[in-house]
């Protein structure tokens, strides 16, 4: 099973932490795993993004454009900055949420339309902010898009929660439950 999936978001989401918990995953599962980290200004809200790629041999974490299997995007306009980077028939699984930058807030600029500027591609918007609260972590959006993404592996769910467990200490309940709310969101 070789992947590429590119996880992007701002500071704060959780995305480091879910790209070492899919590492994590496909490490477990005897792969060889690459990734590179990329995040400026990440502490200001700034943007994140972390290339992950896994197979029977990798050679180099990054992924060029129109490479990605799957893009997890933990905010709409990170989306749309690496919907590029998406396969022909790559997905992208969309946090359904938008946070505005400084030339939004003061009136600059608008914030795009995700769902005009994502036609032709594959996508699935996932309320992951409201799947978390509903499980009173607010924090684990990331969780939630990590269950999202983990339908479409062929890893199993044991390799998560361990993964989950080993990486998220005393939260480890409440990152589980999220996981869980993601994988069986709309089916």
């Amino acid at each position: 099973m070789d992947k590429n999936i590119l996880l992007a978001g701002v500071g704060g989401q959780g995305t480091i932490l879910a790209s070492k918990i899919v590492a994590g995953v496909a490490e477990r599962a005897g792969l060889d795993v690459k990734v590179a980290e990329v995040h400026g200004m990440a502490q200001r809200g700034g943007a994140v993004v972390t290339y992950l790629r896994f197979g029977q041999m990798v050679n180099s974490p990054l992924i060029a454009e129109k490479e990605a299997d799957f893009l997890l995007a933990f905010e709409k306009l990170e989306a749309l900055r690496w919907l590029s980077y998406l396969k022909p028939k790559g997905r992208a699984l969309v946090n359904d949420q938008e946070i505005y930058p400084l030339p939004v807030l003061t009136g600059g600029t608008t914030y795009p339309d995700f769902q005009e500027n994502a036609q032709g591609r594959t996508y699935h918007l996932i309320p992951a902010r409201e799947i978390a609260q509903s499980l009173k972590n607010p924090r684990g959006i990331n969780m939630v898009l990590l269950g999202f993404l983990a339908k479409m592996l062929t890893f199993p769910e044991d390799a998560w929660i361990f993964e989950i467990q080993k990486r998220s200490g005393k939260y480890a309940d409440a990152n589980i439950a999220c996981f869980q709310a993601g994988f069986k969101y709309g089916t």
